[in-house]
């Protein structure tokens, strides 16, 4: 029906896809400068206000007709008088769909019910919209389509505009932060020819012209180290990473990373600046400190709570200070909630295990979980009084990592054999242990100076400050299963 629309549209002299109209106008500005003016005040306003946007409202009665018009910005009510158009315009009238777009101009005035109205004298067709919106404007409901037709979502349903725009509120502010603080941005490689910088299974892809296998990076981080190296002593980037993993509420293969690099820190600094860095988003974005998620209070006021792992284990548990750190205790305790761990993982991974299992689930407000086991983190630094854990933390909010960073390993006989401790445990089987990377080795060696890193997941980030259930609620187009063939 709407084909045949366009068509008459068209022998009529119209074109259905006109891109002459320039607004001068958002709708946003107009309520900002003129929402608070009563009736007669606006009749003494002579300013004319150019508007486009798409139709999201048509109610035509008579002569008398009133058009719900939304732009980037808001939506304003459009009143057209068809006795005042002329026949060509009262005709093409009559072919508008929600969904079109138009532009107009026109003065202010307010309806008897007082609505905010443009009184416009004539309009210009920009875009004939063929598929009409879901459900009569109602919005769009069923999640699996919202996510795989993101253009007929966002136009449903306002809220998801609204995430979107928030998430992109917070990298700009996430930007601000950090280069107030002398932070520089850089850009890395996405492909790689070894996938380091994280424990995580890579996509593999292959290069023609060089006949080579490269990776998809699963992390920015030793490009960003070799940086450091270099004289980047604050450095970072927000780009995206790729990990060949499952598709959960809180996982998506491709997902957008802040890592941040930071010269003569260690982790206590970092856990700092993480705390100062998310109070800022907090009052920016909410002016409070305390927000809901799916009905759960989150308080970020200051100072986080701090906790070594072993002992959040410990307490959980009921153990002593030398049962947590007994390898078969931890192990024993795993085989009872039916967790085997391969015969070549020790007490780090069990420690790390029991935690994501016991602990993790159950943290609200935001919690640092401190000294994580070597056996787990390859790449950070011993901690001085006990070589069995490491300068790390990572930053838990209802029982999710948000953050991960720790006090940069510099030593580069020791990043050595960590390197090969792990390329130990992939030969036994562990696709997710870190490969051997001689040329950060070397890079190394050249001298990197006492440094502190960090990421953060933008995804999850924004999943908590817009009270998202699922990480597909804030990426645009979330990697979804292949619809079934239609036979």
């Amino acid at each position: 029906q709407r084909y045949e629309k366009i068509a008459r549209i068209k022998e009529r002299g119209f074109n259905p896809y006109n891109n002459q109209f320039k607004p001068k106008n958002t709708i946003r500005e107009i309520r900002a400068g003129f929402e608070g003016l009563s009736k007669e005040e606006l009749e003494k306003q002579e300013q004319e206000f150019s508007v486009a946007g798409r139709i999201v409202r048509l109610n035509f009665m008579g002569k008398v007709n009133f058009i719900g018009l939304r732009d980037r910005s808001g939506e304003i009510q459009i009143y057209l008088n068809r006795d005042e158009l002329n026949e060509d315009k009262k005709w093409l009238l009559k072919q508008l769909d929600v969904g079109d777009f138009i532009g107009t101009q026109g003065r202010l005035f307010r309806t008897k019910t007082g609505e905010l109205t443009i009184y416009a004298k004539d309009f210009t067709l920009l875009t004939k919209s063929i598929c009409p919106l879901p459900e009569k404007w109602h919005g769009l409901k069923d999640v699996e389509i919202r996510y795989r037709q993101r253009s007929v979502d966002l136009v449903a349903n306002p809220k998801v505009k609204e995430i979107f725009k928030t998430r992109a509120e917070i990298i700009s502010l996430v930007r601000r932060f950090l280069e107030e603080r002398d932070f520089i941005e850089l850009e890395t490689p996405i492909f790689q020819t070894i996938a380091g910088g994280a424990l995580a299974r890579p996509f593999i892809t292959h290069h023609n012209a060089l006949d080579i296998d490269l990776y998809l990076r699963i992390a920015t981080e030793l490009y960003l180290k070799r940086l450091v190296v270099g004289g980047f002593e604050r450095v970072y980037e927000i780009g995206r990473c790729f990990r060949n993993e499952g598709i959960s509420t809180w996982h998506n293969p491709e997902y957008t990373m802040l890592e941040f690099y930071m010269g003569y820190a260690d982790y206590l600094d970092l856990m700092d600046l993480t705390e100062e860095l998310l109070v800022f988003l907090l009052k920016e974005i909410h002016q409070s400190l305390k927000i809901s998620w799916q009905g759960k209070e989150l308080n970020f006021s200051p100072p986080f709570k701090r906790i070594k792992m072993e002992d959040a284990v410990r307490e959980k548990l009921g153990l002593s200070e030398k049962e947590v750190r007994d390898e078969a205790v931890l192990k024993k305790w795993l085989k009872g909630k039916g967790v085997m761990l391969r015969e070549n993982e020790g007490w780090g991974k069990a420690l790390m295990s029991a935690f994501e299992l016991a602990v993790e689930p159950e943290i609200v407000s935001p919690t640092f979980i401190t000294h994580f086991p070597v056996e787990v983190s390859p790449l950070s630094r011993r901690n001085e009084d006990d070589p069995m854990v490491v300068d790390r933390f990572e930053l838990i909010v209802i029982g999710k990592e948000v953050a991960n960073a720790f006090s940069e390993l510099n030593d580069p006989e020791d990043q050595r054999l960590r390197f090969e401790e792990q390329a130990k445990a992939r030969a036994k089987g562990d696709e997710e242990a870190h490969p051997i990377d001689l040329d950060f080795i070397q890079a190394l060696e050249i001298g990197m100076p006492p440094t502190a890193g960090e990421g953060i997941g933008i995804d999850r980030l924004t999943m908590v400050l817009t009270d998202s259930p699922s990480i597909r609620e804030v990426i645009p187009f979330p990697l979804l299963r292949p619809e079934p063939k239609q036979e």
